[in-house]
């Protein structure tokens, strides 16, 4: 019979930790576009405001939006973590204590490329640990 509900790999669990660590701060910040809106007629011909933090046109344009696109992109990256997790392939294996594992998505073997690409771009290599695979080597994470 074939498990479906396996617990979350130390992997995962980083990274959504940090998805919604992400999130949670980016929601409780202030948004910049009320306060980047008085900025931008400060533009000098060199195209910074002319305070010591030197911003540009393209950087008061980044702050005034940046909080909003944030929470849109954290909410992203936790929807494909729900996706993306591993499951029991439910094949014949010699060790019954580390089963072949299959994402539940996109049925490629555990981790899948796509969990891959999210770990090495929001997790430190060393925040990702071992390999979930047991005997895997590490593939750059």
């Amino acid at each position: 019979m074939m498990n479906s509900e396996l617990p979350e790999d130390s992997p995962r669990r980083r990274l959504r930790e940090r998805l919604e660590g992400i999130q949670v701060r980016t929601d409780k910040a202030s948004s910049w576009r009320e306060t980047a809106e008085p900025l931008k007629p400060l533009i000098n011909r060199e195209g910074y405001v002319p305070v010591s933090a030197r911003l540009s046109g393209e950087d008061l344009e980044f702050l005034s939006d940046a909080r909003e696109e944030l929470l849109v992109f954290t909410e992203l990256g936790i929807r494909l973590l729900d996706l993306h997790q591993p499951r029991d392939a439910g094949g014949i294996t010699s060790d019954a204590a580390h089963p072949i594992l299959r994402c539940r998505s996109c049925m490629w073997r555990w981790p899948c490329p796509s969990f891959r690409a999210m770990t090495e771009a929001f997790l430190s290599p060393d925040e990702t640990g071992p390999p979930s695979v047991p005997g895997e080597e590490p593939s750059g994470l």
